[in-house]
């Protein structure tokens, strides 16, 4: 069972089987008068508008009666929430954590499925900035977390043979690369070696 949540663009290469686009669009925050929101705002708004209207999301995963306070059960059933990709929704702000909250009270059991880029792995700067968004929403998200690479077709056989170095990489040794790279690496010592020991010790 898919949850399309990713209300930005129009076209979408499955069908849901539950769509937020049923209770709002995110037209409908960036036309507003009032709210002028641009398209991260947007999903900001709609997503706090899904929590504020629970029992319709209620009735569409468990078909609960939103008149009765005694629910069912869901189903044995894999529900794959296809969230959108503005990640302050998931790294500080409260929605994300919410809507887990209230996943759990409805006895779902949750885990967060943290996409990547491939790019990520085959640059140490960028390596160690995909493992803290992904750390942050880990710690922010407290459930189980797994990390997939994505877009892997798109690297070159160079890049991917520089894979090795970072599935199973050594933080510290990278921020030593780091330092010795460039002269803002060199001045930010100590910071890289905070992050390198914040790193290993979520490993």
């Amino acid at each position: 069972i898919k949850i399309n949540k990713e209300n930005l663009h129009c076209y979408i290469s499955y069908q849901p089987t539950v769509d937020i686009q049923d209770l709002i669009q995110l037209d409908d925050a960036m036309e507003d008068e009032e709210l002028r929101c641009g398209p991260n705002g947007g999903h900001v708004f709609c997503l706090e508008f899904l929590i504020e209207n629970q029992e319709w999301l209620k009735s569409q995963l468990i078909g609960a009666d939103p008149d009765n306070e005694v629910s069912t059960d869901p189903d044995d059933d894999y529900i794959l929430f296809d969230m959108p990709g503005q990640i302050e929704l998931f790294t500080h702000l409260t929605m994300g954590k919410k809507l887990v909250q209230l996943l759990e009270s409805w006895n779902f059991r949750i885990c967060t499925v943290f996409l990547i880029d491939s790019q990520f792995m085959i640059d140490g700067a960028k390596f160690l900035s995909g493992t803290m968004a992904a750390l942050r929403v880990m710690a922010n998200l407290e459930m189980p977390h797994v990390n997939v690479l994505t877009k892997m077709d798109l690297l070159s056989k160079s890049a991917r043979k520089q894979l090795d170095k970072y599935l199973d990489p050594d933080p510290r040794a990278l921020l030593n690369d780091l330092k010795t790279e460039s002269a803002s690496g060199r001045s930010h010592r100590k910071l890289s070696e905070a992050i390198g020991t914040l790193i290993e010790d979520f490993r």
